[in-house]
């Protein structure tokens, strides 16, 4: 493994090298970097055109300038990287420090909530092929995948984010409103639920009801203005998380595991009254701190609780110690809510990643830089999950179909154990390639999101270097992104060994 793991670093890295000196001819040769000067009529035109050859480097030949940034760049390892200075003389890996943190918050938490959206639902509609859910995520599946970014980012610029701050004003729903919704969410609901006309009929209704009452409740006491979640709705929650998370991973029958995962959520629980001090202004690190002491108490709950099934009940203790460290800090911004809107009326804006000169404390800053996020994760969301809903879809039903899952059907196996543990391992090799080359072209691919909605990201950087002929930014661009997909494979290869054995050999 070691040896077939530096054998493919060394393939990558000349790929990488022969990538970025293409880059680097074809940018320095796609126009003229100094342009403009020679048109301008300054009286200092002599004095910024020397300037700006001295910064870039016009100078020299291309060949000298090339191993100038390759070794600048080649400092990374020892992370003190020298990417040379754009054409105005600034720094670029100042540059791209900013850039970077802007498009990678992006593109994480677009590419993390594709891979569960859409392995999930793909499992879903594998299990009822050619039922009416099937053939509705089919049609949305395709409709996003061919789904022009610009065009769905400004939709949701206008109804998103415009529409909405008008909304908030005063949130109330109307009859109609709560109505409309509560029965789309009903027919929703009882699709994806399945089974005969009964069921149907009576999942469709309780939804309906439930959605109908929550949806009336929020809009009388205008919840969205003053929301809150409290400890009651973390306990509920969480339970249901313990709940859910055992059934699918250990079956409700397991006691153990079970007990385990209950017990995490009282450990969160008092977690969350212990530290409530330091939660109503924290510091990352502090955030962390919690995260990591919930998850240590679910892992030794587990060792606890676990028995024969020890290393089960830690995992799913973990699982659940992170959704309550979430549940924490759910709680912790909706209780910031009404401080952003006393500081921003309008919450939601349509351009930048977050408020300039913004005064608020930790939670409302938090607040402030989250709702930007929101609407370019979804239409980089939106693009990546009908990718993986199909590919998940078709994985699922090829392995479905072999002779290992009839076998272990035909043991008395229940369908819980033979979809997760039989069925769902060998289905994801094929995923794992799509996962790895989705996140790096979701970089790329955020280059119109970001332009849409005015994020200072790798976007910007690109284009403005590709504008001004300038390659010290481009260059940075590619080492990002180009670094991105080669370390992304490399996962996947290691995942490929991970999950089927006989790749190792």
């Amino acid at each position: 493994m070691t040896k077939f793991i530096l054998r493919r670093m060394g393939i990558s890295f000349l790929v990488l090298l022969g990538g970025s000196l293409l880059l680097f001819v074809l940018t320095i040769n796609s126009g003229d970097p100094i342009e403009d000067l020679r048109e301008s009529n300054a009286d200092n035109r002599d004095y910024l055109i020397r300037q700006r050859t001295a910064y870039m480097g016009l100078d020299q030949p291309w060949y000298s300038r090339y191993w100038e940034w390759l070794t600048g760049a080649a400092k990374c390892v020892t992370l003190n990287c020298d990417l040379g200075t754009n054409r105005n003389g600034v720094e670029v890996t100042s540059l791209l420090g900013n850039a970077a943190s802007s498009t990678l918050r992006l593109v994480v938490l677009a590419t993390v909530l594709a891979i569960v959206i859409g392995i999930t639902v793909g499992i879903l509609t594998a299990i009822r092929q050619y039922s009416g859910f099937d053939y509705v995520v089919t049609f949305l599946a395709f409709l996003f995948f061919s789904l022009p970014v610009f065009w769905a980012a400004v939709l949701l610029k206008e109804y998103g984010a415009i529409r909405f701050n008008d909304w908030i004003v005063e949130p109330t729903f109307t009859p109609l409103q709560i109505l409309v919704t509560a029965g789309l969410l009903g027919i929703a609901v009882q699709a994806v639920m399945g089974g005969d006309l009964k069921r149907r009929a009576l999942t469709a209704g309780a939804t309906l009801v439930f959605v109908g009452a929550v949806m009336y409740y929020f809009s009388a006491v205008e919840w969205f203005r003053r929301p809150a979640f409290g400890a009651v709705l973390i306990l509920v929650v969480g339970v249901a998380a313990a709940v859910g998370i055992t059934a699918l991973l250990a079956g409700l029958k397991n006691r153990k595991v079970m007990w385990s995962a209950l017990t995490t959520v009282g450990a969160g629980l008092a977690v969350y009254f212990a530290f409530l001090p330091v939660l109503r202004e924290p510091t990352w690190l502090s955030l962390l701190a919690i995260l990591a002491l919930v998850v240590v108490l679910g892992a030794v709950s587990g060792w606890f609780w676990g028995g024969y099934s020890r290393r089960l009940a830690m995992g799913v203790s973990v699982a659940v110690g992170v959704v309550m460290a979430f549940l924490i800090v759910v709680d912790r911004a909706v209780a910031g809510w009404m401080g952003l809107l006393s500081l921003k009326s309008r919450p939601i804006s349509t351009i930048g990643s977050q408020t300039p000169n913004f005064t608020g404390d930790f939670w409302e800053s938090f607040l402030d830089k989250g709702v930007q996020i929101i609407l370019p994760t979804i239409v980089l969301t939106l693009v990546s999950v009908a990718s993986y809903t199909r590919y998940t879809r078709s994985s699922m039903l090829e392995v479905l179909e072999q002779d290992y899952v009839r076998t272990a059907r035909s043991k008395g196996l229940s369908e819980r154990v033979v979809i997760v543990k039989h069925a769902f391992r060998n289905a994801l090799i094929p995923i794992t390639t799509i996962v790895a080359f989705d996140f790096a072209g979701l970089i790329g691919g955020a280059i119109i999101t970001e332009q849409v909605f005015g994020w200072k990201g790798m976007g910007e950087l690109f284009q403005t270097g590709l504008k001004t002929v300038d390659p010290a930014p481009v260059m940075a661009f590619f080492l990002v992104t180009g670094t991105a997909a080669v370390l992304m494979n490399l996962a996947a290869d290691l995942a490929y060994a991970g999950l089927d054995p006989r790749i190792r050999r």
